[in-house]
């Protein structure tokens, strides 16, 4: 008895110690030397493809918990943030700390020697897959191409449950919605199956006649309305609807191509050590759960998405940042085979 009560001191320390937010399970405590930096510094830019209400209510806890930090946000597209930071350096201006894009900004970043390698303490809650072995990128939130289907029109036991499965005769003539730019699936699955396989997969597919449109939003939209009774698209799109009630629901096809949304930090930051702090906080369980407030996907581990079949129960391959070195060809070859050019 003298014993057990000598421990349940100890105890019951350790258990508080888990209950504070400040040292959640799988969170790190921020480092002390980089908040001192970060005081000093006391700015930070941050560039983003994110929208902007997201990127700044983002903005605004992240001041809210670091007070000595003022934030500049810049928000824009993929493609016209990518030829900004690459204008700017070549006009000798380094002026961002911190930028979340898409991951086809990765390899030109890290080409040009502009992305400076981090690796986060919060990476320990985070599936290596989604986190860069040399540190120039650690996945923000994550898309995935998921097969839907309009429950008025296709009975759940209909739906194909593989790959094979679209290519059943009986989905042939525009039942089929395709996006036009989904060149990340095509990539994805050459990793998994080779690139021969994989063209001669999207050939098939090609000749089962699907519509092509480009978005995720409007052609989810039509398929809710009956234009489509199977859709490709990204499940956070599809989930939004189900759960609104629409008639249209999704399941994963494996292996699940999943796209990374990265967060990465400049070369050349200005603010490093405020870059760092950021980094760090929104990959922290604290960031990861405002982001799944977003209807967004986190990639932490401790953090279930909303539902949790969103980024559980399936197996899944990420379109590597660095294979689109190869993407123009790739692009190509997805145009051609749905003869979109």
């Amino acid at each position: 008895m003298s014993l057990m009560l000598t421990k349940l001191p100890w105890l019951i320390a350790f258990l508080g110690a888990l209950s504070s937010p400040g040292v959640a399970r799988g969170q790190s405590a921020p480092d002390p030397k980089l908040i001192e930096g970060a005081k000093k510094e006391g700015q930070l830019v941050y560039y983003t493809t994110m929208t902007l209400d997201q990127s700044q209510a983002t903005v605004d806890r992240f001041e809210k918990k670091y007070p000595f930090i003022k934030v500049t946000l810049f928000r824009t597209g993929g493609g016209p943030l990518l030829n900004k930071i690459l204008t700017e350096s070549r006009g000798g201006r380094h002026d961002w700390d911190v930028v979340v894009g898409r991951g086809e900004m990765v390899l030109p970043l890290v080409q040009r020697k502009l992305l400076a390698p981090y690796r986060t303490p919060e990476a320990k809650a985070i599936d290596d897959k989604l986190v860069d072995k040399e540190g120039f990128w650690t996945a923000y939130y994550v898309n995935s191409y998921v097969l839907g289907w309009n429950t008025k029109l296709v009975r759940r036991e209909d739906v194909p449950k593989s790959y094979e499965g679209l290519l059943n005769p009986k989905w042939k003539g525009g039942l089929i919605s395709l996006d036009t730019e989904a060149y990340g699936m095509l990539e994805g699955l050459k990793g998994v199956w080779g690139k021969e396989k994989t063209l001669d997969y999207f050939r098939k597919l090609a000749a089962q006649e699907p519509v092509l449109k480009r978005g995720n939003t409007e052609r989810v939209q039509l398929a809710v309305a009956g234009e489509y009774a199977l859709i490709v698209a990204y499940n956070q799109t599809l989930q939004r609807m189900t759960s609104r009630g629409a008639p249209i629901d999704w399941l994963p096809i494996e292996p699940v191509v999943t796209q990374v949304n990265p967060i990465m930090i400049g070369a050349k930051a200005p603010h490093p050590n405020a870059a760092r702090l950021f980094n760090d906080y929104v990959l922290s369980k604290e960031g990861q759960e405002l982001l799944r407030g977003f209807q967004r996907i986190p990639v932490r581990k401790d953090v279930e998405p909303d539902p949790p079949r969103l980024f559980r129960g399936f197996k899944y391959v990420i379109e590597n940042p660095e294979d689109y070195e190869d993407f123009n060809a790739t692009v190509k070859q997805y145009l051609e085979i749905f003869k979109l050019r």
